[in-house]
């Protein structure tokens, strides 16, 4: 057993045993990732006892902040009461009790919640749903699922085929299922001389135009981050989501938000779609903050019409640990301390000045594009006469020794701190990056 804060015998095991997520193959062993100890409101743990400003929230996902005392008692206490139970033919109060507590937040008539243990299964089972749905109809050609460029979905096969990102579909066989990209709702993409409104058009009328391509009738759903999180806080112009809903809900293509990220008050409210763009989806997934990622614990929420017209089917996929109970208690528990807290109302509270800190990077000279709602926030970078270097994982070095870690997307620094985050943690947070953005400039000189 490694003690606590043993670093040279944790990164012993790791060089030797440890295959990471994203792990280079070719230098398997020789590169060890930074050792976190330990974890405390919005900060963790580095080597030598440093402490660090959790940029990203872990993973998206730490929303009321590590630590919480009552948190770790209630999972301990539901371990020793149920640890485990087989969701295939037996329940647990903790699943009954976060389902209906899921439910009574979600948009619309979404009143029915599948629960897994990752976002990639997530978004997985509520493609199999699809599936489902369309055979079941009778409508066995309707399978094309329309997806974004510059999205990603997950990392199980089919979460990973719909990813439009290019390091996701690499090297993998993702290409043999039937998915047709479009593009991204990026501004930076806008042509000179067209306005957001104009780029709007153009992306509504490459929709309509692709469903009169592929027909209607081949079309399943279109899956889309309401926020295209991993691809960049990439933050759709006004009016499209609500607009794509319209189109789907006319063409009988399925509409899904894959929110494993914004749901559960990244954007100040339980779920973005409705709460935030207007729209009220067929499905949703969640994962992430349903538990501020104390434990793994995600899953989809579906509509009462979808449900009735399938109503003679059996929804045959499940797994292990869907329902897990120790992971069902704690949900609640985190709903309950965003709620009692008022953390979302906090939320929208500071995000116009999370938001207004972040635009003042603007000045810098390498900077390309700050974007930002809610709490998630992005700062793209860009070397002038080197436009393609990897300048983000660059910055996150500096940032780290500096006391903060940010999530390096090659040329973008993103961050989506915890919710309960404060306006001078904020002003620190940025201070740091703004430092760690001109040492990086320091060594890429004009």
């Amino acid at each position: 057993m490694y003690k606590l804060h043993d670093i040279t015998a944790i990164e012993a095991a790791t060089r030797s045993h440890l295959i990471q997520p994203w792990e280079s193959i070719s230098t398997l062993g020789e590169i060890v990732r930074p050792v976190i100890t330990g974890s405390k409101n919005i900060y963790v743990l580095g080597d030598q006892g440093r402490k660090l400003i959790d940029g990203p929230a872990g993973m998206w996902c730490s929303q009321i902040g590590c630590g919480r005392k009552n948190i770790a008692e209630a999972m301990a206490a539901q371990a020793m009461h149920l640890s485990y139970n087989s969701p295939w033919y037996t329940t647990s109060s903790p699943a009954a009790h976060l389902a209906e507590k899921i439910a009574n937040v979600t948009p619309g008539d979404l009143n029915h919640v599948f629960l897994t243990s990752g976002g990639s299964t997530a978004v997985d089972a509520a493609l199999r749903l699809v599936q489902l749905y369309q055979n079941v109809r009778g409508k066995t050609d309707k399978n094309i699922v329309l997806a974004r460029t510059g999205g990603y979905h997950g990392s199980t096969h089919l979460s990973a085929a719909m990813s439009g990102s290019p390091a996701s579909r690499r090297n993998f066989d993702v290409d043999r299922e039937p998915v047709s990209f479009l593009t991204e709702p990026n501004r930076l993409n806008l042509p000179a001389g067209v306005t957001e409104e104009g780029f709007c058009e153009f992306l509504l009328l490459e929709l309509r135009n692709r469903i009169a391509e592929l027909g209607a009738d081949k079309i399943a759903a279109f899956i889309a981050e309401p926020v295209q999180a991993s691809g960049g806080v990439i933050v759709p112009p006004d009016g499209y989501l609500k607009e794509v809903r319209q189109i789907c809900r006319e063409n009988d293509i399925l509409y899904i938000p894959e929110e494993v990220v914004t749901a559960f008050g990244l954007c100040g409210a339980w779920f973005a779609s409705e709460e935030v763009f207007g729209i009220t989806p067929d499905t949703i997934t969640f994962a992430k903050g349903v538990t501020s990622g104390y434990v793994p614990l995600v899953g989809f929420a579906v509509s009462d019409r979808i449900l009735n017209e399938i109503a003679a089917a059996v929804y045959s996929n499940g797994y292990t640990y869907s329902g897990h109970p120790v992971a069902c208690e704690t949900g609640p528990k985190s709903m309950d301390i965003l709620e009692s807290e008022e953390i979302l109302e906090h939320v929208r509270d500071i995000a116009p000045y999370f938001k207004s800190k972040l635009s003042q990077l603007k000045d810098m000279e390498i900077v390309k594009d700050v974007r930002a709602v809610g709490l998630l926030g992005a700062v793209e970078c860009e070397v002038p006469g080197q436009p393609d270097i990897a300048i983000g994982a660059e910055i996150d070095r500096h940032c780290v020794e500096l006391g903060l870690i940010v999530r390096p997307g090659r040329n973008m620094c993103v961050m989506s701190p915890p919710l309960i985050i404060t306006r001078d943690q904020i002003d620190d947070m940025v201070g740091i990056l703004r430092e760690g953005i001109l040492r990086a400039s320091a060594n890429h000189p004009n």
